[in-house]
């Protein structure tokens, strides 16, 4: 079983814990504060874990022809991409603002540090763990520094190789023991050929030792229930109030109703998941007396009689006797009493009989 870790104070991940699910805002807020806090408190009410967004400090993340260069998208909100970006980034009074915003309505706040300065700032604003966004997950000087903060980490893996995933897990696994690693593919929206839940399960032999999650970018609620179906102990999915409004990340984004479904449905499949355990359960008693079968005599058989096969069948009788699994067992036993043709064979009715008891 992964190894179970403390993510944000009195929430533990891995092991037998219910996933960790993300509402990751990202940009979706528009560059709009008041917006951004109606999307935090959506999460909170659909019931999320968590609300993230995404923290950049610019010119750390991009060099200077990368801001400058022009943006004509039907998405931008400016000229250049630099104009774009500035303005949907929120400034670091305002993460504060957010942030204790979360903190009064009762729902955990993160980031993920899109550059190394992100990151001291997020460190600064004491979140409770580090989202690694897949840009940055092969970025190992960035991963190391991250890790060396203790904070526990978050890392997806998109556009990443397996190769890549052990040189990471190798990075950061001996400097912070908390981190769990999410499948994921940077596509927006993703379709379901290239989604790839298998990975889950590969990342889960690979990587024993810490939780496996994912990360989605496709439309509707399917895949990320069937994900947490194989085990994914962190979800992370973006949200948005309105998929029609500008921004490439909103088309893959779920909208309220959707997301209470997705919560509602992954807690569904969680008590679905149950034991392991096979057994009749006190819940399948009443069906199990109304058409539960037993073995019947076909024939009439008297008493002394050695039981053969072709004595017996089985159906649902009155009153119950042996179960149809044991009608092998009684073969070469002998009845002490006549039995009339179509009735119950019972206990009382077989010779020195030993029940046998089910495991």
């Amino acid at each position: 079983m992964a190894r179970e870790f403390e993510l944000c104070p009195g929430r533990r991940i891995g092991g037998d814990q219910p996933c960790f699910i993300i509402a990751e805002i990202g940009q979706n807020h528009q560059g709009d504060l008041d917006i951004a806090k109606r999307m935090i408190r959506m999460a909170k009410d659909c019931g999320a874990d968590c609300a993230k967004f995404q923290k950049s400090e610019l010119e750390y993340k991009f060099n200077k022809k990368a801001l400058e260069r022009p943006y004509t998208s039907k998405h931008s909100w400016g000229k250049t991409y630099g104009e774009h970006k500035r303005h949907l980034e929120f400034s670091h009074d305002q993460y504060r603002e957010l942030k204790k915003y979360a903190e009064e309505i009762g729902i955990f706040f993160t980031a993920s540090g899109m550059d190394e300065m992100a990151v001291e700032f997020l460190n600064e604003l004491d979140v409770p763990f580090f989202k690694v966004g897949s840009g940055d997950t092969n970025n190992f000087p960035y991963l190391e520094k991250t890790a060396k903060k203790g904070r526990p980490m978050v890392i997806s893996s998109g556009m990443q190789s397996m190769n890549t995933m052990h040189q990471v897990y190798q990075i950061v696994k001996p400097i912070n023991p908390n981190f769990c690693f999410l499948q994921c593919t940077s596509a927006y929206p993703l379709q379901p050929e290239d989604v790839n839940l298998r990975v889950i399960s590969a990342y889960q032999s690979a990587f024993p030792d810490i939780p496996i999650g994912y990360s989605g970018h496709e439309t509707g609620i399917a895949i990320s229930v069937a994900a947490v179906a194989m085990g994914a102990k962190v979800l992370e999915r973006h949200v948005t109030l309105d998929k029609t409004w500008k921004g490439s990340d909103h088309q893959a984004s779920l909208e309220p109703n959707e997301l209470a479904e997705l919560v509602k449905a992954i807690r569904t499949v969680e008590k679905a998941m149950g034991s392991p355990i096979k057994q009749l359960l006190p819940c399948e008693m009443a069906c199990n007396e109304k058409l539960g079968k037993s073995v019947v005599a076909k024939v009439a058989i008297p008493e002394g009689a050695i039981l053969t096969l072709d004595m017996l069948t089985v159906k649902v009788g009155e009153p119950k006797g042996f179960p149809p699994e044991s009608v092998f067992d009684l073969v070469g036993q002998k009845v002490k009493k006549n039995i009339e043709e179509d009735e119950t064979i019972t206990e009382q009715a077989v010779e020195n009989h030993v029940k046998k008891v089910k495991c």
